[in-house]
């Protein structure tokens, strides 16, 4: 399905292209899903974010799949294997690569965002971004795991350094990120106070895992303070921006950490210097994620006890209307695309 300009979903067009070629150290997967992110969506409107997007563009980040070809200097996978890929590939020469960060390339490719992705019967990576996924897992499962569930991990471990035992806010509670985000900091042994606008987003947080779900408004702080004994959150995830800024900020404890990562409500807000560094708050901005983060995100689902929800799953041919769906804004969980 191919995206021929900016605009709706009416863009997305059936488009027969000749199946991809594996490189010397690529692999061709037959894609069994795919799933949709609020970039393809993004993109999709336009203009293009990532640089070097162009149309036509073949869209889908998160995708899962089975090894159809290799090329002929890959020697860790073979015809058959089940994968799922990191869709960041970076150079691997300059400074950032080499230092374990690709997501920082100046010449970052990622698959479905400036290159060919999956939202087609083929795709064609380097093996190194294709990792193997055990008989256990489900490949459409493992397909939304890629995006939402590496910036969940990085955004807890690697820059809030959730510790066992600590209170944590996850804002807009039942999105992708965010459901990564509650099951994985529950299984790291935080105490996880959810917050979403709807009685029944609320509901599904605390069936992942949240021991409290508070609706978002002007108590959401003092709601936050009551369950954790008058002293403010450890840790808050905020990827939602302007509309949650706020809550985030006067839902920490003394010394709390936000971390941020995302703005999807709007990138501009403003805040009190003197609030911030009076309280000894630490404001922290979640990038990229590197593929150790991928990796490390990877063994604690395969491990058990995690799980992703899917929202909804269509065809193919019918990605104009998934992307309508997600547009919409009226599901909890990954949509899911099947050849």
């Amino acid at each position: 399905m191919v995206q021929t300009d900016f605009g709706g979903p009416e863009v997305v067009r059936p488009r027969a292209l000749p199946d991809p070629e594996p490189g010397p150290a690529d692999v061709v997967v037959g894609v069994t899903a795919a799933a949709l992110n609020r970039l393809d969506l993004l993109q999709l409107r336009g203009p293009g974010l990532l640089p070097g997007f162009t149309l036509p563009h073949v869209a889908g980040m998160d995708v899962a799949g089975q090894v159809v070809a290799t090329g002929a200097e890959v020697g860790t996978l073979r015809t058959g294997d089940r994968v799922v890929l990191d869709p960041t590939i970076g150079c691997g020469h300059c400074a950032a690569c080499v230092g374990g960060n690709p997501g920082y390339c100046r010449t970052l490719r990622v698959v479905g965002g400036n290159r060919p992705g999956g939202f087609a019967e083929y795709v064609a990576v380097p093996a190194a971004v294709a990792h193997r996924v055990p008989d256990h897992v489900d490949l459409a499962d493992a397909a939304a795991l890629p995006t939402a569930w590496s910036v969940a991990w990085h955004a807890l471990h690697r820059v809030g350094a959730l510790r066992p035992g600590e209170s944590v806010v996850i804002q807009a509670a039942t999105s992708a990120v965010s459901i990564a985000a509650i099951q994985l900091a529950r299984a790291r042994g935080a105490w996880v106070i959810a917050v979403a606008r709807s009685e029944a987003k609320r509901a599904a947080a605390v069936s992942l895992g949240a021991d409290v779900a508070l609706d978002l408004d002007d108590r959401t702080a003092a709601g936050v303070r009551e369950h954790t004994g008058g002293h403010g959150a450890d840790l808050v995830l905020d990827h939602v921006g302007a509309a949650t800024w706020d809550s985030s900020l006067a839902s920490l404890r003394t010394g709390g950490r936000l971390v941020l990562l995302g703005n999807t409500s709007g990138d501009q807000v403003s805040l009190s210097l003197a609030q911030v560094y009076h309280q000894g708050l630490r404001l922290l901005g979640a990038g990229a994620y590197a593929p150790a983060d991928f990796a490390a995100m990877l063994d604690a689902y395969f491990a058990g006890g995690l799980r992703v929800v899917r929202g909804a799953e269509y065809p193919l041919a019918d990605l104009p209307a998934a992307y309508a769906r997600l547009e919409s804004g009226d599901l909890v969980g990954k949509i899911l695309i099947r050849p």
